[in-house]
């Protein structure tokens, strides 16, 4: 049986130290490519999770791309896609 750390939430909990801890234990987690900055957490299973808003703002900027584009480009081309067990979780927030 796989044993798997668990860790404490704290502040310095940023999205490469996720992204780091993923990577360790949990080979087989898919990674949405360039949205690292998006990254706010994972879950019990090992699934990223990724913040939708930070991932339209990464397109507006890095693609010049207006909000209608970037949100057209990310419900097609990312939010669809269902690439099995460990697909990523993309949430809405506040």
């Amino acid at each position: 049986m796989k044993k798997i750390m668990i860790y404490k939430y704290s502040k310095e909990m940023t999205h490469t130290k996720i992204l780091e801890i993923v990577k360790e234990q949990f080979p087989d987690a898919l990674i949405a490519d360039g949205f690292d900055e998006a990254i706010i957490g994972y879950t019990h299973r090992g699934q990223l999770v990724y913040k939708v808003s930070k991932m339209l703002d990464i397109l507006m900027t890095r693609e010049k791309m207006s909000e209608c584009d970037a949100d057209e480009y990310l419900s097609y081309n990312v939010l669809g896609a269902y690439v099995g067990e460990m697909t990523p979780v993309y949430i809405y927030t506040a």
